[in-house]
């Protein structure tokens, strides 16, 4: 005779109980759609006209519907070659950012290693402290990278926050493994490349998110090390077209026409420059949630 089958009783909430639960789901979802307006808002003033944009009667939809704005921010020569500025920086810089953050990583969490909480406390010490930006502009200009490429991504390439997540991950993987790949001859690096580095892969993609976002987004190093207009990144572009549209008169983006709204060309520049980073998110998003959380609960 087969067992009879338990139906699951929900639990039965009080009317007090469901009204507070109504109310925070409303109001998580109104707080959900107010950080939505920027976004709607800077899309519409792309897509509005000129009268609209300089009037400011642009909210939430479009305008005067045009897409011309969009055609002049593509034509820019100067947005095309700050754009592929920062798709070099952005690649070159998260390949050797994760490369050596992987590989004192993988050092600093091996047991073995002598003195690895010294070198691991050398590390975050300098999370804490820095030299400061004229240290780093004479140690950068002693280098003889000023306005070169290298000073883009070069000073910075080790992100110790990112490498002690690839530390921990490293941490998280189980000995017998790297054990037995000795015994059966396997060298240093062919057992990191092979076998430590793959199992890691969750971290190593929430970290390369981190890294490409970072460098995609970064323009400071831009404006102390880079004068020349041929190496200027996007969001160094995006500055000067920020400064056009809060005075335009002002020289700073000539190459605009004035029949543009200067709302309307920010906008629309926002948007291209954004569009990359935002595409990279769909294919480590699987990834991203479990690669920040090893590590995070101890059994």
């Amino acid at each position: 005779m087969k067992p009879a089958i338990t139906k699951k009783r929900a639990i039965r909430r009080s009317p007090g109980e469901r009204a507070l639960a109504v109310a925070v789901y409303l109001i998580l979802g109104l707080f959900s759609l107010s950080t939505l307006y920027p976004f709607v808002n800077i899309i519409a003033k792309a897509f509005s006209g000129y009268t609209p944009n300089v009037t400011g009667a642009v909210v939430l939809w479009p305008v005067e519907f045009q897409t011309g704005t969009f055609m002049r921010v593509l034509t820019n020569p100067q947005f095309f070659t700050s754009f592929w500025v920062s798709v070099r920086v952005t690649v070159l810089g998260t390949g050797l950012s994760l490369f050596f953050s992987s590989l004192a990583g993988y050092v600093l969490s091996r047991e073995r290693l002598k003195g690895r909480s010294f070198l691991t406390a050398c590390f975050v010490f300098t999370m804490m402290f820095s030299g400061g930006m004229i240290p780093n502009y004479i140690l950068v200009r002693s280098l003889h990278m000023l306005d070169t490429l290298w000073s883009l991504f070069l000073p910075n390439v080790i992100n110790v926050y990112n490498m002690l997540i690839i530390k921990t991950a490293f941490e998280g993987t189980p000995p017998a493994l790297e054990e037995s790949a000795k015994v059966d001859g396997a060298s240093n690096p062919r057992i990191f490349l092979s076998i430590m580095f793959p199992m890691i892969a969750p971290s190593v993609a929430a970290v390369s998110l981190f890294l490409a976002v970072g460098y995609w987004n970064e323009y400071w190093s831009a404006i102390l090390y880079i004068t020349k207009n041929g190496l200027k990144p996007i969001q160094l572009y995006l500055l000067d077209v920020v400064n056009y549209a809060s005075d335009p008169l002002s020289g700073t983006e000539s190459t605009f026409a004035f029949q543009d709204a200067p709302e309307g060309i920010k906008s629309a520049t926002i948007i291209v420059a954004t569009l990359p980073i935002l595409a990279l998110y769909p294919f480590v998003q699987k990834y991203f949630v479990k690669g920040v959380m090893i590590g995070s609960v101890k059994e």
